[in-house]
């Protein structure tokens, strides 16, 4: 039986990953670690609410369970929060994660962490694993943090970096693209986009796989997750308007220099995904295919 601790167990990813590991509960033993009450509409897992940037409390749950792996998706991750509130985002997004890598190094834990495409500077798209980081906001930096400290340690570690991940699950505390890009045209409401910056948006039912993938292959080191296509963020809103057959002459492009944001973002991220496919056999689709199952999974 592997033990198998979820961070941000309420969260888009962490719903998912509950759904996906309590499918097989003859191999997989689940802890659900998150704030308040358990929000996933599941009580057949271990839940407990904690405050994770609480070192103490941390500690003392994970030497109880001693867990074979420590699924880490709970992090700050708006980006103009981030940039304002320096001090949260390095409490959550770094400081946590050497408290867990700290456990791990004297437990044997294996840590599969989540990461991002914003680590990057956005100049060149498609970036491969090896590619230098160079954030360009300090949500990207914390994130880079953190893969170096698990790069710096002695344990075993996976690292999952992501693009603009959406889906839906029980409960909900923030929304996503696809379901915002929804609800407005759903509305009849005009809505701009911008449309110089590329991305390639990632399934949440994709990257719950990827992590159990990770974890039946004891995969180590740092893979790519997303779609397969490289699409403006106003080709996304297009897309997303097609496939639920609402009005994309609702959508109006704008270039990200009028958005006035606190924090930079990245022109062009985008995954080369080869080592994903080669080394953990995961060929993720292109947003239009994940867009239309996403859509039947809505039914």
């Amino acid at each position: 039986m592997i033990k198998v601790v979820i961070t941000g167990s309420n969260g888009l990813l962490g719903q998912s990953l509950l759904n996906l590991l309590l499918k097989d509960k003859d191999s997989y033993q689940v802890y659900g670690f998150s704030r308040g009450k358990n929000r996933s509409g599941r009580e057949d897992f271990n839940y407990i609410s904690i405050d994770i940037t609480e070192k103490e409390e941390l500690d003392k749950k994970l030497e109880q369970i001693q867990p074979d792996y420590i699924i880490n998706t709970a992090a700050m991750t708006q980006v103009d929060d981030c940039e304002t509130n320096k001090q949260a985002c390095d409490i959550l997004n770094v400081d946590v994660v050497k408290w867990m890598t700290s456990f791990a190094s004297k437990s044997k834990t294996h840590i599969i962490h989540l990461s991002t495409d914003f680590i990057f500077d956005g100049k060149k798209g498609y970036y491969k694993e090896t590619d230098k980081p160079n954030p360009l906001s300090y949500y990207g930096l914390s994130k880079l943090k953190s893969e170096q400290v698990l790069k710096d340690s002695k344990i075993n570690f996976t690292i999952l970096r992501t693009i603009l991940v959406y889906g839906k699950v029980f409960d909900m505390s923030r929304s996503n693209i696809v379901l915002w890009v929804k609800e407005m045209l759903e509305k009849n409401k005009e809505i701009t986009i911008v449309n110089d910056q590329y991305r390639m948006p990632t399934y949440v039912e994709d990257l719950a796989m990827a992590c159990k993938i990770a974890i039946d292959k004891k995969a180590l080191g740092i893979y790519h997750i997303s779609s397969n296509t490289l699409l403006s963020v106003y080709e996304i809103a297009q897309q997303i308007a097609e496939t639920f057959d609402l009005n994309k002459n609702l959508i109006k492009p704008i270039s990200t220099s009028t958005l006035n944001q606190t924090a930079p973002r990245p022109p062009k991220t985008g995954f080369d995904l080869s080592k994903t496919n080669n080394e953990l056999r995961f060929y993720p689709k292109s947003f239009k295919e994940d867009l239309q199952i996403f859509k039947e999974s809505l039914k």
